[in-house]
């Protein structure tokens, strides 16, 4: 059962693992030099949002009630296709 093959297996494992760690190490230095911004600027904590016009305000309004609609469809068809027997 441990033949040869398994020996030659290991260390190549073994040479895999060192060049991945070799690899990771070489990575983590590289986004350090430069900054790395986690939140979008309008997110940042201390700024304001923009103010929105009253017709931009009218539309994402509109915009979120028609996504509720879409989405109580959705959900209707799918609980309709799994929860309710269909007639053959």
């Amino acid at each position: 059962m441990w033949s040869s093959y398994f020996e030659s297996m290991v260390a190549l494992l073994v040479m895999a693992s060192l060049l991945r760690v070799s690899y990771e190490l070489n990575q983590q230095e590289k986004p350090a030099s430069r900054p790395v911004k986690l939140l979008p600027q309008a997110m940042t904590p201390g700024r304001k949002e923009p103010e929105l016009t009253p017709q931009q305000r009218e539309w994402a309004e509109k915009a979120v009630q028609r996504y509720a609609e879409a989405q109580e469809k959705k959900w209707r068809r799918w609980n309709e296709a799994m929860f309710e027997a269909k007639s053959i």
